[in-house]
């Protein structure tokens, strides 16, 4: 029998989804998976019903319908400040997966390397590696999982093509600032690299910290490729719709990648997501709100355990440090987390470069009586302290 690829022993399946398995075999709330037990805005699925009934069940353009695509356009010019040409500067795909996918071979050749901080989202390292390209490791250091300059210099120094900076970060929660990302963008001007930004939670970012568009900084734009979705700011996961934003002469590279990937996103989703790219300020500012609350509910119930963690700056995530429980292996103490208290987490491992095995990975993406419910059994590992 023929052997399969060589490039596939270099990663595992996705341990995020597997964890979401065990959730499902042991009857476990499901804390791994980052997506929400409550629905999009009701005027968002009204749309999805309208666009059903339409004229919309065959082939958009394969870059983007054009009406989704000049919405687009405007909610990022909204937000950023950067004005964006809906004909030249983005390319719609199925998902910010497929988003990262594109901009990684968009990038990078094979024997190329891109350098990724760590901890990161598991796809980052695996685009790398599908796309014939090597990661070069940049850890991000606790309590603020800030970055050594002089560390972020020396994996420049080996002439990289490309840096991941996901901003909100998955799943540490860190949100860049201004001069952290002034310092990356001046060694990728140096060493004429590309800065491929995740910014998929960008409008979750907790007072006092701001998010600031990596391709709105000044030079940037044209070695900027942003990837985003509409998964996480307007709780639709399952629409897998996202997008590719970045200078026309990388977009018309992108387009032909993302051609051949998938041909284009759905072309109801995308009639229907224009609603929710029109949505006035005060969405995002009680969308905002209502995670800060979340996030502080949970925090709340992670007190009452005793177990140390980081209060995340953004995003949805926070790790917890399960030292105390006495796991010799994060993958155990998760698995047993799901089996015997019924709350599912992901073991940090999977995020790290380094050897990290004493942490797990929550998420509050979740209504209040979940996020109850799952700090209620949380709070019995108090009297669990294993030898």
């Amino acid at each position: 029998m023929p052997k399969t690829a060589t490039r596939l022993s270099h990663f595992t399946e996705s341990v995020i989804r597997g964890m979401t398995r065990i959730a499902n075999r042991h009857g476990a709330i499901n804390l791994a998976q980052g997506f929400p037990d409550f629905d999009p805005p009701e005027t968002l699925v009204a749309a999805l019903e309208r666009a059903a009934r339409g004229p919309h069940h065959q082939y958009a353009v394969t870059w983007g319908a054009p009406r989704f695509r000049e919405a687009l356009a405007r909610k990022i010019t909204r937000f950023s400040g950067m004005p964006v040409n809906p004909d030249g500067d983005l390319v719609v795909t199925c998902g910010g997966t497929e988003a990262m996918m594109v901009a990684m071979m968009t990038a990078c050749n094979p024997g190329d390397r891109v350098v990724v901080f760590s901890p990161f989202y598991e796809n980052y390292a695996a685009d790398a590696i599908l796309s014939g390209a090597e990661p070069i490791y940049v850890p991000l250091r606790p309590p603020d999982f800030g970055f050594d300059v002089a560390e972020l210099e020396r994996a420049f120094a080996l002439k990289p093509k490309a840096i991941v900076v996901c901003n909100p970060s998955n799943p540490a929660g860190k949100v860049f600032t201004r001069s952290e990302l002034l310092t990356i963008g001046a060694l990728a001007e140096r060493h004429d690299a590309f800065v491929i930004t995740d910014e998929v939670y960008e409008h979750i970012v907790y007072p006092p910290h701001e998010h600031v568009y990596f391709g709105a900084l000044p030079g940037m734009f044209e070695r900027t490729i942003t990837c985003n979705s509409l998964s996480k700011t307007y709780s639709i996961t399952g629409w897998r719709l996202g997008y590719v934003h970045a200078a026309p002469s990388v977009i018309a590279q992108a387009r032909k990648v993302h051609d051949f990937l998938t041909i284009g996103a759905a072309a109801p989703i995308q009639e229907a997501a224009v609603t929710a790219l029109d949505y006035p300020d005060e969405y995002y500012a009680e969308f905002l709100e209502g995670y800060r609350s979340k996030r502080d509910l949970f925090l709340d119930h992670l007190r009452a355990t005793g177990l140390p963690f980081t209060t995340p700056q953004g995003a949805y995530y926070v790790l917890v440090d399960i030292s105390s429980l006495g796991f010799a292996k994060d993958t155990e103490a998760a698995e047993w987390m799901a089996r015997e208290v019924g709350v599912a987490g992901v073991p940090g491992s999977s995020f790290f470069r380094e050897p990290v095995d004493h942490l797990i990975r929550f998420h509050f993406a979740k209504r209040e009586e979940t996020l109850n419910a799952a700090g209620e059994r949380l709070r019995r590992l108090r009297d669990v302290r294993r030898g």
